[in-house]
């Protein structure tokens, strides 16, 4: 979906395919057809904006053959699908039955990921529409925490410069810029946006910066305004940014309460909880670790990284931080220059909602996706965005 700011600028509106796990090209394909296509028709469009999720193996095979390429590119077409954004966060595994720790792995220390990063990228100045010249890549905050030393900070650091160089080649090679965003994340090196401008100052390049995680920005407890006004004063480029929610819990210490969230402490991904205290932020690094009695006190409100969908909080006594995004979004591209142009909708945990919450079959996911972009249109316009057809 394309919208018009009022400076002239297009602004692109899409939905992460995350959701959908799929490991293979084959697998990708039979997305656009299952899943991506009945969302756009729901919301009536021709033409929908998807941020593509391609696994490592879908990746190479995309990259390195110029007829898996002209057939993504043809099936693209064909479903009424474009692409200006890939999600390069997850390596692979990504739909297995427990994610967890491994998501962050490769991590920025290893050449695996510069060497994926740089297909992605390949494979999206080839997929842009013809009318775009601009894409952009998020990817993992360098990695978690607990491995990341010295040694591995300094590997980590000169990965960045050489991926640098290498989109300025992609640039020259093909007209079409690529930029990558580092996705600040809780429990990881880069876990805020300030994080963000210490080991990216250093690299220096244009197409190296954020994407902007508003489920990630509220569970930090970050504020939307001087967050994003932080990165606007600074060298580092907000490269896209995805829109989310996160589940909030008011009085976590109350039984009804923990109860409901109890329900959300699932074990496939990991939901990192972080709680707002007089003496700044305290977090574990999940949820069933913060029910369990870890060192989140009681008496104040809790957050917890899990992917909410946007049009429907969960019931009470547990709310979602849409107001976060809803703040976010006004200073993204609510001014009189917008600071991205890249949108994306990353609600993944479709299937790993308590149970009475999550979608029966396909129809019920698309619903439930459509309705989503429904409201972020509607976010959109209400800041003075025009749909574009």
């Amino acid at each position: 979906m394309r919208f018009r700011h009022p400076d002239g600028t297009t602004v692109h509106l899409a939905y992460c395919t995350n959701v959908h796990p799929a490991e293979t090209l084959d697998g990708v394909l039979a997305q656009l057809r299952d899943h991506c296509e009945p969302v756009r028709r729901r919301l009536g469009r021709d033409r929908l904006g998807i941020g593509l999720w391609l696994a490592h193996d879908a990746a190479r095979a995309v990259d390195t053959d110029p007829a898996a390429l002209r057939a993504l590119r043809r099936e693209l077409d064909r479903r009424g699908l474009e692409v200006v954004t890939l999600n390069g966060f997850p390596y692979e595994g990504f739909g297995a039955a427990e994610v967890k720790y491994r998501v962050y792995k490769p991590d920025w220390a290893d050449r695996e990921r510069l060497e994926y990063t740089t297909a992605l990228a390949r494979v999206l100045a080839a997929l842009l529409p013809d009318d775009v010249t601009e894409g952009s890549v998020s990817t993992l905050p360098l990695g978690w925490r607990t491995t990341w030393t010295a040694d591995r900070a300094a590997a980590g650091r000169a990965a960045l410069r050489t991926l640098g160089q290498r989109l300025d080649s992609l640039a020259e090679l093909t007209g079409r810029s690529v930029r990558v965003g580092l996705e600040p994340e809780p429990g990881c090196v880069v876990e805020t946006t300030a994080d963000a401008l210490a080991p990216l100052g250093p690299v220096g390049h244009p197409r190296v910066g954020v994407c902007v995680d508003t489920c990630h920005l509220a569970t930090s407890f970050e504020d939307p305004t001087a967050a994003l006004d932080a990165l606007a004063a600074s060298p580092v480029p907000v490269v896209k940014a995805q829109l989310s929610a996160a589940l909030h819990a008011e009085h976590p210490g109350r039984p009804e309460v923990r109860t409901a969230l109890a329900g959300f402490a699932e074990p496939r991904f990991l939901h990192q909880t972080r709680a707002l205290t007089d003496a700044g932020v305290r977090g574990t690094d999940d949820l069933p670790e913060a029910l369990a009695g870890g060192p989140l006190p009681a008496d104040a409100p809790w957050r917890a990284h899990f992917h909410v969908p946007l049009h429907a909080s969960p019931t009470a006594p547990l709310t979602s931080t849409l107001p976060v995004l809803r703040a976010a979004l006004a200073r993204l591209v609510g001014g009189p220059r917008p600071l991205t142009r890249h949108l994306e909708v990353e609600t993944y945990t479709w299937q790993a909602l308590p149970p009475g919450l999550r979608p029966r079959g396909r129809d019920r996911l698309a619903d439930g996706i459509a309705a989503e972009l429904a409201l972020a249109r509607d976010l959109l316009t209400d800041l003075g965005l025009k749909e574009l057809p």
